[in-house]
């Protein structure tokens, strides 16, 4: 199959990461050959100094992102200044033309500005959320997440949210398995639950060391196929029920049952695409019982069925 092209486009003034994010993740192979054609794109003519001081020189300009499949815009230099028109409008060409287009951190400010967010869920940086929402009315502005997908526009949120929603952007194209071999290689999770909101003025926590919560979550992780709850799993981590809650909300960001919830649905995702067993026998595997209950939280969580969501990416 051939490479799937993506355009990232680079402006005077980008934060170096911001850049890297999107070229790491999809400019990393998940086996012998790549999944994608990496194209950095200037915004501005000439080299592109970046916010940390070096240069960026690049071949290509605006037109590569009218002929790519992906366009990314990886963030914007700031949020009171308004996207030059040749960006908005190679953005709403590409879009017209079919294109997935992404807007990583505020990045979300030039695809609302080129029109493409009007009546759309959209989220981007906590720290400029309010700004975004009363600039964009027409935007319905989600800052309680890692990253939207539209369909054909994703958004993220700030900084690090960005790879959670370029891993996404894998996923949806070539299934859990690359997704898991890019997120290996760069030692980061496929799939990261909770919220930015999380993330927001809390204290990073430490975990160089295995802790028993820890060990009680890969293990529980290990046996979705067994009942689990708060008060089982706090028991085998010998902690009272109210520390254990507490110590597990700080380390995950979450409730137990959404965690498992989210833990299972992976499975279940990953048994799909990578087996042929029947439905009923992954809803048993991934600790859901019935196919009658994996059905309905996949409609509820996925917005599909387990049939479809198979046909879709199988074999990817």
């Amino acid at each position: 199959m051939a490479a799937i092209k993506v355009a990232i486009a680079a402006f005077d003034g980008i934060r170096p990461f911001h850049l890297s994010v999107p070229c790491a993740v999809f400019g990393e192979p998940a086996g012998t050959e790549p999944l994608y054609e990496v194209r950095v794109c200037a915004v501005e003519p000439g080299e592109l100094r970046s916010q940390a001081g070096f240069t960026i020189g690049t071949g290509y300009g605006l037109r590569e992102l009218e002929r790519a499949q992906v366009v990314v815009v990886p963030s914007w230099r700031d949020a009171h200044e308004v996207p030059p028109a040749s960006l908005l409008g190679a953005l709403r060409r590409a879009h017209r033309r079919g294109a997935l287009v992404v807007g990583l951190c505020l990045g979300a400010y030039a695809l609302a500005e080129a029109g493409l967010l009007d009546g759309r869920r959209a989220t981007t940086h906590w720290r400029w959320a309010e700004r975004f929402a009363q600039r964009y009315p027409k935007v319905r502005v989600d800052p309680n997440v890692l990253y939207v997908d539209e369909g054909d526009v994703l958004t993220s949120a700030g900084t690090a949210a960005g790879i959670d929603c370029c891993l996404h952007v894998v996923r949806r194209q070539f299934g859990a398995e690359a997704t898991n071999r890019i997120a290996r290689t760069l030692v980061v999770p496929p799939h990261r639950q909770g919220s930015q909101a999380q993330y927001i003025e809390q204290p990073v926590q430490a975990t160089a060391a295995e802790s028993p919560l820890t060990k009680v979550l890969g293990w529980a992780a290990r046996h979705l196929d067994e009942p689990h709850n708060l008060d089982s799993l706090a028991a085998r981590a010998a902690m009272s029920r109210r520390s254990f809650t507490r110590h597990f909300r700080q380390h995950t960001g979450t409730t137990v049952g959404q965690w498992l919830l989210v833990q299972r649905l992976a499975l279940a995702q990953r048994l799909l695409e990578t087996t042929g067993q029947p439905i009923e026998r992954i809803a048993e595997r991934a600790g859901f019982g019935t196919s009658l209950s994996l059905r309905q939280h996949f409609a509820a969580t996925l917005a599909t069925t387990p049939s479809v969501y198979r046909r879709e990416f199988r074999g990817r």
